[in-house]
């Protein structure tokens, strides 16, 4: 996958493969990984009507920006604890997930996600032995920043 700089072929297959299919919510929200290293992760979100929130302004669910935002800062700190653990196999690596998940999320709804394509970014901005501290941005398809989300995860 390009934009992987670091990270070899099977680690970044396998977890596309947990991301967009194991993890059977972001399945259905359509949610797609773009790039992933050890600074940070982006993907995307297609609009479909089943998405919707708002039937006459066509948005985009809030709940769908939120959990989005989550997932993204989950897959940020998957590629950190992977960079953190070069030494190891990529599919040792892959099985450090298992514990992972949100302990506090906080997410500030800027502007209404109105759109065809959403892009998000998310990146670690601290990542200790048992908890994470992310950063995330939700985009529409111009590059117009929608909301922002900050999380902490529990890593062990």
């Amino acid at each position: 996958m390009p934009g992987t700089p670091g990270f070899e072929p099977d680690f970044v297959s396998g977890l596309k493969e947990i991301f967009e299919q194991r993890i059977v919510f972001n399945r259905l929200l359509g949610l797609r990984i773009g790039t992933v290293s050890a600074e940070g992760v982006t993907g995307h979100i297609e609009m479909r009507n089943d998405l919707i929130g708002h039937y006459t302004h066509q948005r985009l669910h809030g709940g769908v920006v939120s959990a989005g935002l989550d997932a993204m800062g989950g897959l940020a700190v998957m590629a950190a604890i992977g960079a953190r653990h070069m030494d190891e196999p990529a599919l040792q690596r892959l099985h450090r997930f298992g514990k992972l998940g949100t302990i506090d999320l906080r997410i500030d709804y800027l502007r209404p996600a109105i759109g065809e394509r959403f892009e998000l970014r998310a990146q670690v901005l601290r990542l200790g032995s048992r908890v994470a501290s992310t950063r995330m941005e939700f985009f529409d398809a111009d590059g117009k920043l929608l909301s922002t989300g900050a999380a902490a995860y529990i890593v062990s």
